[in-house]
């Protein structure tokens, strides 16, 4: 039987085997064996500090394990696991940059070391006990949920007996659930499958992930050629990178089914076979509603370059109504309706000091409260406004632009929607780099601070949520630990490595002088 008779999946396997047969890079590329090597140490090293720092499940019998109980209560497993944890993400980090410094020649064969970096840095983190979030038991919780007959949409996981042993942070108390009724259709078949045990739940909710990984690989590189970008750069910066790989993978989120169905939508509709492309697109909201920010766009995509404004409003609402319509049936399976909506019009309340309006809101409180007025309430208001100034920019780039750069106007729409409000998790970050990548981010300033947004979330989600008994004493408090050594790897990236110092000092430069330099 023919693989292509499998359909979606067939094509992915396909394009997975194609990696190994690929013409090798051409030009003066250096050969990237070294760096893919680096990050798979680096991810093996991840894997590692988790062991000892990374989220068990109270329930989990790991913690009975004979391996794990010295590296989660002894000073000195603990140590060499934080240890362990940050350099190996920075060790990823670093391999990732140099793979596209000894790529710098990005055309024929360059997606076969790419995606072989993807499958050694990608596979391990499979392995790794929860690292960065710990949604996934989350995820689990919900899927209880579901199998006891309760609605995540009404219903907190608190509901549950004995809640807390499966590993859920305690503000999932109770939350009603920010995710699409599909996604909570895979939670409830998962924990089914599983009896809800912890363990087994995450290694299939990676599964999952790992199908996403693939799904936005595949489909990042497809959608590429259709702009007459390298594809194989573009799956190096969506997918390779640390951040990616690590949220997707090693967090176990959604992100990464969330994200392949996303594009997977904008390609086919892209090639003119709207309908697919909103199904897909349904299904990715279906997962985690923020991609409704997708539909207008494909509603562009259907009515093609040109059309007139009654063509693209029928188009528009045409979408969204075989959207719509979708919904309405699956929302009769389990009873779940339209519950998902609260996800878009009720998000989480709060916000982050290092998002820019947090940062800049802080500021406005601190100048306030100085001269007598209630600062808390003004900043409050002051990120309400840029919270709408981003949904503004997004409308915006919906109505008006290039009808030529319509996926551009999608990826410049939804980062607005994602730097603009008050909460940005590292993985939102995620929602919008490849609609930007797969339609060109140029190697100037725009390359440097996706380098810097990347960098940064890394850093960051490397000493936090760093599970640690209290008893266990460390030589520094264990996020101290984690931090110093990931800021201290920074810093030799950036003032001493000869190589990745390059990139923050040099200028760039264009593929006409390195032609001319190369002769």
């Amino acid at each position: 039987m023919s693989i292509t008779r499998f359909g979606l999946l067939g094509r992915v396997i396909e394009w997975l085997k194609s990696l190994w047969t690929a013409l090798p890079p051409v030009g003066v590329n250096q050969a990237p064996h070294w760096a893919i090597g680096q990050g798979l140490v680096g991810s093996l090293l991840m894997v590692y500090g988790s062991f000892g720092v990374g989220r068990l499940a109270d329930a989990s019998p790991l913690n009975r394990n004979p391996f794990f109980i010295p590296l989660r209560t002894e000073t000195w497993g603990v140590t060499s696991c934080i240890l362990a944890l940050a350099f190996g993400a920075m060790l990823l980090t670093r391999s990732w940059l140099r793979l596209g410094q000894r790529l710098r020649y990005w055309g024929p064969g360059t997606i076969r070391p790419v995606g072989i970096a993807v499958v050694l840095w990608g596979l391990p983190l499979a392995f790794t006990v929860p690292i960065y979030s710990r949604d996934v038991y989350a995820y689990v919780g919900q899927g209880k949920l579901m199998a006891a007959g309760f609605n995540p949409y009404t219903t907190g996981i608190s509901t549950i007996n004995n809640w807390l042993e499966l590993g859920t942070d305690p503000s999932w108390a109770t939350t009603r659930t920010p995710y699409g009724p599909y996604f909570l259709w895979l939670e409830r078949w998962i924990v089914q499958l599983t009896g809800g045990q912890p363990d087994s739940s995450v290694m299939l909710f990676r599964v999952l992930a790992l199908v996403g990984v693939a799904l936005t690989a595949y489909y990042v590189y497809r959608l590429s050629g259709l702009h007459g970008v390298d594809g194989a750069r573009s799956v190096w910066l969506t997918v390779a990178n640390p951040l990616f790989l690590i949220s997707c993978i090693a967090s176990a989120h959604n992100e990464a089914l969330m994200i392949g169905f996303a594009v997977a939508g904008v390609y086919y509709a892209a090639r003119g076979n709207w309908f697919l492309g909103i199904v897909l697109t349904t299904v990715s909201i279906g997962i985690k509603p923020i991609t409704a920010v997708v539909l207008p766009f494909i509603g562009l995509l259907w009515a093609g370059p040109g059309a007139s404004w009654l063509r693209r409003f029928l188009c528009w609402a045409a979408t969204g109504l075989i959207s719509l319509a979708l919904f309405a049936v699956s929302g009769l399976v389990y009873g779940l309706g339209f519950g998902w909506v609260n996800a878009i019009v009720d998000p989480t309340p709060g916000f982050i000091a290092y998002t820019p309006s947090g940062f800049a809101s802080g500021l406005v409180a601190t100048l306030t409260s100085t001269v007598g007025l209630d600062g808390g309430s003004i900043a409050e208001g002051f990120r309400t406004v840029i919270k709408w100034i981003g949904v503004g920019l997004a409308v915006w780039f919906i109505l008006r632009g290039d009808d030529r750069k319509v996926v551009r106007r999608l990826g410049l729409a939804f980062m607005f929607i994602v730097v603009l409000g008050p909460i940005i998790q590292p993985w939102y970050v995620l929602w919008f780099i490849p609609f930007l990548a797969v339609t060109g981010i140029r190697d100037n300033w725009e390359i440097k601070l996706w380098y810097l947004t990347v960098v940064f979330f890394v850093v960051f989600g490397a000493q936090d949520q760093l599970y640690v008994f209290s008893f266990v004493n460390t030589p520094l408090a264990p996020e101290s630990l984690a931090g110093l050594v990931a800021v201290g790897f920074l810093a030799y990236l950036v003032l001493i490595d000869p190589k990745t110092r390059r990139l923050v000092f040099e200028r760039a430069v264009r593929r006409q002088d390195l032609a001319a330099r190369s002769s």
